[in-house]
């Protein structure tokens, strides 16, 4: 027995060295990971009289009233924007919001709680639709406040009638039916509001996916302008800024 105690730490030892190299590949892989992740969303320093404060970089643009709806609409997604919707109103109730969107449309309940909201809310809301605004992302497009609804030259629109599937026992696949069919009576009164067609051509395009350029989307009705360059501020713009602290 007394032969073997040497052998028998040495395992130990060799075992003890190959778990913690081991592990601390791990850890390096994990931090390694958490850095990458932690990169995806740019941090911005701004320098004060108290120091320096950081902001991820949709922080730092919800201080320029400007929100971002980039992504698939969801009901996470709606929490976040109709939450930024009502902080903007509470802060300043006179000034614009931005609404920059580009999004291949998602959940229609989603989609619906971000559009009401945008119409409850007292501070017109520009929207601006970079990329792409399908389906429930066209609707927010064109639910801006009227004259400040924009696409970027090389955006694309796209609208259509919503779409589900339906299991289990006839009368509750009957009764989803009718309640989808309720939803795209809606929608296409909603569309009818904003682009200022009559509902027959409405449910025309809408019958099947119908793409648009930004100049098609301009004759629509579906936005009003086509932008090519940011607009300066005003001075007055430039002056409430000052006020509410974000420039020196």
């Amino acid at each position: 027995a007394r032969a073997l105690q040497p052998y028998v730490l040495q395992r130990v030892s060799n075992v003890r060295r190959q778990t913690h190299q081991i592990f601390s590949g791990v850890n390096r892989r994990l931090i390694s990971s958490t850095h990458v992740k932690r990169n995806l969303v740019p941090v911005v320093l701004e320098s004060g009289t108290t120091g320096e404060r950081a902001f991820d970089i949709y922080s730092r643009l919800l201080r320029e009233r400007i929100i971002c709806v980039h992504g698939e609409v969801t009901d996470t997604m709606a929490s976040l924007v109709t939450a930024q919707l009502l902080f903007l109103e509470a802060e300043a109730p006179d000034r614009p919001v931005y609404m920059y969107i580009n999004s291949p449309g998602g959940l229609v309940t989603a989609g619906m709680a971000m559009y009401d909201t945008m119409q409850y809310i007292h501070p017109e809301v520009h929207t601006i639709c970079m990329g792409q605004a399908a389906s429930m992302g066209s609707l927010l497009l064109a639910g801006g406040s009227p004259g400040c609804r924009f696409a970027l030259p090389n955006a694309r629109i796209m609208l259509h009638q919503p779409s589900g599937g339906a299991q289990g026992m006839a009368s509750d696949i009957d009764i989803q039916a009718r309640e989808i069919l309720r939803t795209r009576a809606n929608l296409n009164r909603l569309y009818v509001h904003h682009t200022g067609r009559e509902l027959e051509e409405i449910e025309r395009v809408m019958d099947r996916d119908t793409f648009m350029d930004v100049t098609q989307a301009v004759e629509f009705g579906v936005i009003d302008e086509v932008l090519t360059k940011r607009p300066l501020p005003s001075e007055e713009e430039k002056q409430s800024r000052v006020m509410l602290g974000y420039v020196k």
